[in-house]
């Protein structure tokens, strides 16, 4: 039996081998199901199959033994390199993503060898299996390289991003503690504060700058028991401090106990509150509304001021995308990322969520929904 026949003919057993293999690789595959371990095995086996069965030239069998097999400009990524995108997210290293190309390759030889005699001619079948799996290593490799440097600069770009607004907190009340003329040792520690901030808040500027790369792999997410009323309560008297000139209700109703990523979602709405802080108009309150039934829960930011631009609106979820510096309630000195509106659509994504925003001459509204 030719070799590609082989393959299509027995997917079922090469996949349990690989399976069996995949779950090996911990502790990354310690919680992922069949489905997950077996990911995009099926799809490269058979295009390696069909791959057999078409005729090659020599120099095209050369090209893809060392992964240069030219690409078609525009094509979708291939199944190896979607497989790669996904291991990095689930936490695989390196060595833990080659080795299941190596294992897969042994173990399709081994199980076809173990039913056929080889003949000369199924020789050149080996040849070529080989280099379909080299072709689809150097792929996958050079995918998962590039996945695991744009969630490096994610992080760092998450990480400078959500320092500032702590970071505005102390600065802002060691300024006020300076002005309450409470003697020389308050005086001389509120100072102290105050150039430490400054410091770091120098060095997240830093760290930001370096992040300015290519983001976007996804963010991970620890769902847990959460009450999201204390959550929001909590974050809004943080703002409450950053911003004392600003004025901020909540309103809740409903179910608002569930399974989410407190810390994230805190995330969220913190950026959310922070841009309508910024692009609100100054003499009206930021409206905060929380409602939970029983499929889902629900909140909105709402801001009054103009209405946000048609052409920021296409973009405005992008990172590095920044909104009108001229703006009611905007900073034009403000050395905005652009990041913000990204992480906290990034987040309600890996919450299987939505976020959505309406813009006119009334306000702006963001709402985010997020299934229990």
């Amino acid at each position: 039996m030719r070799l590609a026949d082989f393959i299509l003919s027995r997917l079922e057993p090469i996949l349990a081998e690989w399976e069996r293999f995949a779950a090996t690789l911990l502790p990354a595959a310690a919680n992922l199901n069949s489905e997950a371990l077996r990911d995009h095995a099926r799809v490269m086996l058979e295009a390696i199959a069909k791959d057999l069965s078409q005729e090659q030239t020599g120099e095209a069998q050369r090209l893809k033994s060392m992964g240069m097999a030219p690409r078609v400009d525009g094509a979708p990524p291939t199944a190896a390199q979607t497989h790669a995108t996904l291991r990095a997210r689930d936490g695989f290293n390196i060595d833990q993503l080659t080795a299941e190309f190596r294992a897969l390759r042994a173990s399709v030889v081994r199980l076809w060898l173990a039913e056929t005699t080889p003949a000369p001619d199924d020789l050149q079948d080996i040849i070529r299996f080989n280099e379909a799996i080299d072709q689809a290593l150097c792929e996958s490799t050079h995918d998962f390289s590039l996945a695991l440097e744009q969630t490096r600069n994610l992080l760092l770009g998450m990480l400078g991003h959500d320092m500032r607004n702590p970071l505005g907190v102390i600065v802002s009340t060691a300024s006020y503690l300076t002005r309450l003329n409470a003697g020389d040792e308050v005086s001389v520690a509120a100072t102290r504060l105050i150039k430490s901030g400054a410091r770091i808040q120098a060095l997240v500027s830093d760290l930001v700058d370096f992040s300015r790369t290519q983001l976007g792999v996804g963010i991970n997410v620890v769902p847990a028991s959460t009450d999201l009323e204390k959550i929001f309560r909590d974050e809004l008297d943080l703002q409450r401090a950053a911003h004392p000139g600003r004025s901020f209700t909540l309103d809740v109703s409903g179910d608002l106990v569930g399974a989410w990523d407190g810390h994230r979602l805190n995330q969220v709405l913190g950026n959310l509150v922070s841009n309508a802080v910024k692009y609100g108009a100054d003499d009206t309150p930021i409206r905060v509304r929380l409602v939970g039934n029983a499929a889902h829960v629900s909140f909105s930011i709402a801001n009054d001021g103009a209405a946000i631009p048609a052409q920021f609106m296409e973009q405005m979820f992008k990172p590095l995308a920044r909104g009108p510096q001229t703006a009611e309630g905007a900073d034009p000195t403000d050395p905005g990322l652009g990041l913000g509106l990204y992480i906290a659509r990034e987040i309600v994504r890996a919450h299987q969520g939505a976020v959505s925003v309406r813009s006119d001459d009334t306000g702006t509204v963001f709402s985010v929904d997020l299934p229990r």
